[in-house]
C-alpha cells in the first residue's frame, strides 16, 4: 500500500455498506484514505510489512485491502476488507492465508490475531477458514473495544485479558 493507491481505495474505505460493524470507522473525505494510507505505507519500513492493496490480476482492479500490521501491544493484527462488489469470490480468505504467510515468515513469534465483532459472520468464517481459532472476547484490540480475539495460537491472558477479567 502506498501513495499512488490512494484514489482507488477511496471508493471502498468511504462506502457505508463496508463499516455496517463500525459505521463511525468509515471514511468521510479523501484526506482521511490518504493519512490512512500513509500510515500503513511507513509501518513497510519499521516493521518490514504492513498492508497491501488487493488488485485483480489482469484489470488492476482495486477490490481490497488488508494484511497485517504490528500492533502497539507487539501482536500481528490481521486486517481483511474487500469492496461489496467483491466480496463472496473468496478474496478475503486468499488475503488473510497471505498475510499470515509473510506474517510468519517475517516474525513468527508474534501472535497473529484478527479482533472480530461478534455478529460479523462472514469475517469470523474467513478467520476460521484461514486456521485462527476463537480465542473468546478480549480486551487489546486497537480502539479498546471488546472483541472476539481470533488467533494462530492461545494468547496470554496478562497481555490480552478475556472479557470481564483484570489484567493486574
Amino acid at each position: 500500500m502506498d501513495l499512488a493507491d490512494v484514489d482507488a481505495l477511496w471508493p471502498m474505505l468511504s462506502d457505508a455498506r463496508m463499516w455496517a460493524h463500525h459505521p463511525e470507522a468509515r471514511h468521510d473525505s479523501l484526506a482521511q484514505t490518504r493519512a490512512y494510507v500513509e500510515r500503513a505505507a511507513a509501518r513497510w519500513a519499521r516493521d518490514g510489512l504492513s498492508y497491501w492493496t488487493i488488485e485483480l490480476t489482469g484489470s488492476g482492479e482495486v477490490v481490497g485491502s488488508g494484511g497485517v500490521q504490528v500492533h502497539p501491544r507487539g501482536h500481528w493484527n490481521l486486517n481483511y476488507r474487500i469492496a461489496v462488489p467483491h466480496q463472496g469470490n473468496g478474496y478475503a480468505s486468499e488475503l488473510a492465508g497471505a498475510a499470515l504467510t509473510a506474517a510468519r515468515i517475517m516474525a513468527p513469534e508474534r501472535p497473529c490475531i484478527a479482533w472480530i465483532d461478534a455478529d460479523n459472520t462472514a469475517s469470523r468464517a474467513v478467520a476460521a477458514k484461514v486456521g485462527l481459532v476463537d480465542q473468546g472476547l478480549r480486551e487489546g484490540s486497537a480502539d479498546d473495544i471488546l472483541r472476539l480475539a481470533y488467533s494462530d495460537r492461545p494468547l496470554d491472558a496478562r497481555v490480552y485479558p478475556a472479557a470481564g477479567h483484570s489484567s493486574a
